[in-house]
């Protein structure tokens, strides 16, 4: 596996790999990999010639009081992984390579409706700064493909948004959210949980199973529901975010007539911020 630092030489490896008719997956990740993110490396190989992966830790899509300075970084076994899976090339770009201005200087980009809810709310700006950071990566890349896990479910349809909008010629993979046995959706943010916190963290995911059960039996009353769910997460120990039940598509309120759903989760468990999702067909 190659190891590319810098814009120009990743560029001229993909050029490259083009001119011999190769199509080129790509797998953008934050690093401190996991089943999950070996899961879309796994799905690429299987669409594509070759596979790029690249880690950065963006620092625009964290707002303040988050954590960027502790955000686990753990290199040496990330390129283990990646040559595991057979993956071609990993990039990996400084900050002032991404942001040669500055993040206060730095043109944004920024998909309306689809950032401002859910966790878009909750965390403003977070999802312009992955709208930014993915185009970027996208306009050095280059790739044919690129492969995101459903997990972040809110994310993928923000860069599907993106893609669409601003007419860029690669498809977008959702791949399914890996899960551990006891159904805890795979994330970096669970190596900040402590070994009672990982006891009481599958919770979230039964509670959207609940939901969904209860939605798929014809209960349509949404806001009872989440109100019941809502305190079933807090008299397990979480600080709930949200809980929201919406168009899978448009992230909006569902019509009477929407056939397509998706629970949308989010809560604190200590100073752990989890996420997660699951659809719902009615």
């Amino acid at each position: 596996m190659q190891v590319i630092e810098s814009i120009d030489a990743l560029r001229a490896q993909t050029k490259a790999w083009r001119e011999q008719g190769k199509t080129i997956g790509f797998v953008p990740t934050m690093g401190n990999l996991h089943h999950g993110h070996l899961t879309l490396i796994d799905e690429a190989r299987r669409h594509c010639d070759v596979v790029i992966a690249s880690i950065f830790v963006n620092p625009m899509q964290f707002g303040e009081n988050e954590d960027l300075a502790t955000y686990p970084r753990t290199l040496p076994e990330d390129k283990q992984h990646l040559t595991d899976h057979g993956a071609d090339a990993l990039f990996l770009p400084s900050v002032k390579a991404m942001y040669p201005r500055g993040l206060a200087q730095q043109t944004i980009v920024e998909v309306p409706g689809l950032s401002d809810v859910v966790c878009g709310a909750s965390r403003p700006g977070h999802f312009r700064g992955v709208a930014t950071v993915v185009c970027k990566l996208f306009n050095m890349v280059a790739p044919d493909h690129a492969f995101f896990g459903k997990k972040d479910y809110q994310q993928l349809k923000v860069i599907k948004m993106m893609a669409m909008d601003l007419s860029m010629d690669i498809q977008i993979h959702g791949v399914p959210t890996q899960r551990a046995d006891s159904g805890l959706a795979l994330s970096s943010r669970n190596g900040y949980l402590s070994e009672n916190e990982m006891q009481v963290a599958p919770t979230l995911y039964a509670v959207m199973c609940a939901l969904k059960a209860d939605i798929e039996a014809g209960e349509r009353d949404y806001p009872a529901l989440i109100a019941s769910h809502t305190n079933t997460l807090r008299d397990a120990g979480f600080r709930p975010d949200y809980i929201e039940v919406l168009n899978a598509d448009t992230l909006t309120a569902p019509a009477a007539n929407d056939t397509s759903l998706v629970i949308l989760i989010a809560a604190f468990l200590g100073t752990t911020r989890l996420i997660d999702n699951i659809e719902v067909s009615v």
